[in-house]
């Protein structure tokens, strides 16, 4: 796996990955106890409110960054959504009011939603090999991992010396040195071969790839599953230890760090186990670990019994969304990169802005036994939808009828494009209007100009 690791450009943009990661999961222990401190009981209501305003600002902008991402210069527009997520993060140790907390967490999660499905759609242009990929995607997964194990426990040491605040201006520091990373390298430039279109056209570009796709429907369903059971772990897990069970706040550190040991130790064995198992298999496997953790919080467990919980809910996390990448890569062409991994940004965070405001709202009004059956219930319900939408049989290369159509864009001379030219057309890509004949024939099979619908 860490043979990625030789290759410099991905090795720096990685090293700013998990830079901006363990600032983040400093910030999230601290973005609880802030919210207990200004809470106290109902913290869970202040952060289930929080997290819904951070679903807002990744659903509503990341369609939009998606449409100029492969526009803009990727370095560029990097490091300044960098920048701006440390100005907000140095701002969060002077709140004193609930009402801000939820602008200043807006903010963040806005230059977030720009920031990742960019930095997502550069990694398989940097790494055109299959395998390379693959074991990036695991590293990647690896590091989000070492992320919740290592942070809370950094955080719970810390926190013997120094007050929380202290914890969001080192997730500043780390901002800067993740922009300072990427600085260093020159990043590819986006593949893209579209004239100019309507902003709407942009933004529902990717939105259309996503929904047509049988095997990325399913994986919708599965992000419902992966927010319902983890809106339940981040919303309600300091609620539990530090009310529930009365614990202190080393112990929610330690309970969030469960929930990355478990998905740590599925994104070490992962690569090894994509080469012989497909992704449907495992990531409905990961649907039904998540649903059974939530099930059995019905037993109202102890504060170890929650440990082992928050580790399988974990496993199953892992199971689901590190095989993602490799999903979204296959179902498009490279200049739609950008729009479909905005889109799944989107649709999946769609999903844990209903779950979040459930965990935190449900759980303060009805109690965390009755929140553990209802987030349950959804996840079941999501992963047997799962399993109906996305076939069993998923082959990437699928025979399929074209009607005759003549259009006119930009286009290189592939598969779908051997046509005669009469000398003025230019250097490819060019743009001219051209004859698709009619025909059958089988390749491989995204949703894309010349393929609009799914074959039956």
């Amino acid at each position: 796996m860490l043979q990625v690791l030789t290759h410099r450009i991905y090795r720096h943009l990685f090293l700013a990955q998990v830079t901006a990661l363990v600032g983040t999961g400093l910030t999230t222990v601290a973005l609880a106890l802030l919210a207990h401190d200004l809470a106290g009981g109902q913290a869970g209501i202040v952060l289930g409110t929080a997290l819904a305003i951070k679903m807002v600002a990744y659903v509503g902008i990341a369609p939009v960054a998606g449409a100029y991402a492969s526009r803009l210069p990727r370095r560029v527009l990097l490091v300044a959504l960098d920048l701006l997520r440390a100005s907000v993060v140095f701002a969060l140790p002077f709140v004193t009011e609930v009402w801000q907390i939820y602008v200043l967490i807006f903010l963040l999660n806005a230059a977030s939603a720009g920031f990742t499905p960019a930095f997502q759609a550069t990694i398989p242009d940097i790494l055109e090999d299959e395998g390379q990929y693959t074991r990036a995607l695991s590293l990647s997964r690896l590091a989000y991992d070492l992320e919740n194990l290592l942070s809370p426990m950094a955080a719970a040491a810390l926190l013997v010396v120094m007050s929380f605040d202290v914890l969001f201006l080192l997730n500043g520091l780390a901002f800067l040195v993740s922009a300072g990373l990427v600085v260093s390298v020159v990043l590819p430039s986006s593949q893209t071969v579209d004239e100019a279109t309507s902003v709407w056209r942009r933004i529902s570009h990717g939105m259309g790839i996503y929904l047509k796709t049988p095997r990325l429907r399913g994986l919708l369903a599965l992000n419902m599953v992966v927010s319902a059971a983890g809106s339940m772990q981040i919303v309600n897990t300091v609620v539990y230890v530090r009310s529930a069970l009365g614990m202190g706040e080393q112990a929610v550190a330690m309970a969030f760090a469960a929930v990355g040991g478990g998905s740590m130790l599925v994104a070490l064995l992962l690569p090894k186990i994509m080469d012989h198992a497909r992704e449907r298999l495992l990531m409905l496997a990961g649907g039904v670990l998540m649903t059974l953790s939530l099930f059995m919080g019905l037993l109202a467990p102890g504060f170890v019994g929650l440990l082992g919980l928050w580790f399988l809910l974990g496993v199953g996390a892992s199971l689901v969304m590190t095989p993602t990448g490799r999903l979204l890569k296959q179902s498009c062409q490279p200049e739609d990169r950008p729009a479909l991994f905005a889109a799944q940004f989107s649709l999946s965070h769609g999903c844990w802005l209903l779950a979040y405001p459930l965990a935190g709202w449900f759980g303060a009004q009805a109690g965390l036994i009755e929140t553990f059956a209802l987030l349950g219930t959804i996840a079941l319900v999501s992963t047997v939808l799962a399993s109906r939408v996305w076939p069993s049989r998923d082959p990437v290369a699928l025979e399929h009828d074209h009607a005759p159509v003549e259009h006119t864009h930009r286009h290189y001379h592939d598969e779908h494009h051997q046509h005669e030219h009469e000398g003025w057309e230019g250097p490819e890509p060019h743009r001219h209007p051209h004859l698709h004949p009619q025909g059958r024939h089988r390749h491989v099979f995204v949703i894309d100009r010349h393929h609009l619908a799914w074959p039956r």
